[in-house]
């Protein structure tokens, strides 16, 4: 085993430009296998166009993007996901005209080894079916497996899209502000989904709640015009003079003096 063998993701030296603009500066990250980190920093951080160079939307200007120890610059995004890596997005990203069902049963497909065979009637495919099912349990949706997933609410519709992204059995998942726009009760409920149906993987999320990043992350990269300024432990980034400086501010220190 090499030593990139041990990390689930690794970023090597990885820069972005856009003309001469240089969004990402020289990123180095190594995320352990089954290890949670949390992304954050101001607008304009650069928290994005990361998440495209990992996720292959974007190709690295240069430096290297591993996953489980292989280079997958270059690879296109459906490639990356086949190696193991699967993606949210800010935007709900769901078949709206589906059945919430439907929808899971589609993202196991793959994964399952029902690559084009379209001749098939997805109804027989009872692997696929029990898959579905089982997805369905985990984002607490059974009640709703056959409504049409447009008429989901928000909140439920972000729970669909989790199901999706780990539907098709990938190891290594990118959240991107997964719960943008819920309320405090609803954002409760979906931090305990994304730990049960992340257990035993590797996640990375971008974030800005601050009060989710800190009940859900093992460690956090806060990044700063484009380069990480610290990676570490949520305790440690918490104390970080240079974080509370550079992002965190006065917030920190509130938290801090209330004890929570």
């Amino acid at each position: 085993m090499t030593a990139s063998d041990s990390f689930a993701l690794e970023l090597k030296d990885l820069r972005k430009s856009f003309g001469k603009t240089e969004i990402i500066r020289g990123i180095n990250l190594a995320v352990r296998h089954g290890e949670r980190v949390a992304i954050i920093g101001p607008n304009g951080a650069g928290k994005s166009t990361l998440f495209n160079l990992i996720s292959g939307r974007f190709g690295a200007s240069s430096g290297d993007v591993l996953l489980n120890g292989t280079v997958i610059n270059g690879l296109k995004p459906y490639e990356i996901n086949r190696l193991g890596l699967s993606r949210s997005f800010q935007i709900t990203n769901i078949f709206p005209k589906l059945s919430v069902f439907e929808n899971l049963r589609c993202s196991v497909l793959w994964s399952l080894g029902y690559k084009y065979t379209f001749f098939r009637f997805l109804a027989s495919l009872d692997d696929a079916n029990a898959r579905a099912r089982d997805l369905l349990k985990m984002i607490n949706l059974e009640k709703k497996q056959d409504v049409l997933a447009m008429n989901l609410t928000y909140a439920e519709q972000r729970a669909l899209e989790i199901g999706i992204t780990i539907g098709g059995g990938a190891n290594v998942i990118l959240l991107d502000e997964p719960t943008a726009g819920m309320s405090k009760s609803e954002t409760t409920r979906f931090i305990s989904l994304i730990k049960q149906v992340t257990e035993g993987k590797t996640l990375l999320t971008v974030e800005h709640d601050m009060g989710v990043v800190f009940g859900l992350a093992d460690k956090i990269a806060v990044v700063v015009y484009g380069e990480v300024i610290a990676f570490d432990t949520p305790e440690a980034v918490r104390a970080n003079p240079r974080v509370q400086e550079a992002y965190l501010g006065s917030a920190v220190a509130d938290e801090q003096a209330g004890g929570h």
